[in-house]
């Protein structure tokens, strides 16, 4: 059974920094990406940086120079450095991984989410 566990969020002030961690665990063949999506009170889930398993990076327009994604391959861990964070970044943190399981099918999977709030 594969599993995507979150760590590393929190509160913290405008200007602050944190960094999320997402460990995919269980029987994984290989993983074609991994990322980290957000979603605010009343508004929709939106993608905020996705890592390809060749290192290829997407970012969205609001984080471009203040969030850096990266992973480890031997681990299947994927961080989220946030930096110079916004009261608007305020949201619950969900990590992401499109995996192929032993045995099954090359499928999305999703964490547990992990809150983020950063006051004014």
């Amino acid at each position: 059974q594969v599993q995507l566990v979150e760590s590393g969020g929190g509160l913290v002030q405008a200007g602050g920094s944190l960094r999320l961690s997402c460990a995919a665990s269980g029987s994984i063949s290989s993983i074609n990406y991994m990322g980290w999506y957000r979603q605010a009170p009343g508004k929709q889930r939106e993608l905020v940086a996705q890592i390809t398993r060749g290192g290829s990076t997407n970012y969205e327009d609001s984080v471009k120079g203040r969030f850096t994604i990266s992973r480890d391959g031997t681990k299947n861990t994927v961080y989220l450095q946030m930096n110079s964070l916004k009261p608007e970044d305020t949201a619950v943190y969900y990590c992401n991984a499109r995996l192929l399981p032993f045995g099954g099918m090359m499928n999305n999977y999703w964490g547990q989410g992990t809150q983020v709030t950063v006051s004014s």
